[in-house]
């Protein structure tokens, strides 16, 4: 291949690549309105924590419902994402905590730390509410929290959606 070929392939991919990477920045991001949800904001009091080893203590938080108002976006391509707040009060670092989830009905199942926001759905939205529940379990790093003694850990987590064009 000529040195003039082999320049031209290259800027084509460099530019395609740039163009991969700019591609979502046409998507539309907006919180999704879970106000009717029964219980989005976690909080727990450590009663039920169990240690896993000398690091680590698992918090299982339970079964949370959530119910997100989509009709704004009906008909469209969308991708929606869990975000887990950047700022936990009492946590140190993010990487003192991790949620795990595990969907029960449409939304995948993952794991996250603070500040992450990880996708767990991707299709059409077709229905004016969405409705899912998820199974909460933290691991947590006894050595990250700075908390008073009696407080709880608590945060709220919500769900971001991205349409497509």
């Amino acid at each position: 291949m000529k040195p003039s070929c082999l320049r031209r392939s290259t800027a084509a991919a460099a530019l395609l690549c740039g163009a991969a990477l700019v591609a979502p920045a046409w998507a539309n991001i907006a919180r999704l309105d879970d106000s009717t949800s029964p219980r989005a904001h976690v909080r727990s009091d450590f009663s039920n924590a169990q240690a896993m080893d000398g690091h680590v203590v698992v918090l299982p938080l339970g079964r949370i419902e959530y119910r997100l108002a989509m009709t704004p976006h009906m008909g469209r391509r969308a991708r929606i994402f869990y975000v887990i707040p950047a700022n936990v009060a009492g946590l140190r670092s993010p990487a003192g905590m991790q949620v795990q989830w595990r969907g029960s009905g449409a939304f995948a199942s993952g794991s996250g730390r603070p500040g992450d926001r990880v996708q767990v759905w991707n299709g059409v939205v077709q229905a004016p509410w969405m409705n899912e529940t998820f199974d909460l379990t933290l691991r947590i790093d006894p050595r990250e929290l700075r908390m008073p003694a009696g407080s709880a850990l608590s945060f709220e987590s919500f769900f971001e959606i991205e349409t497509l064009p």
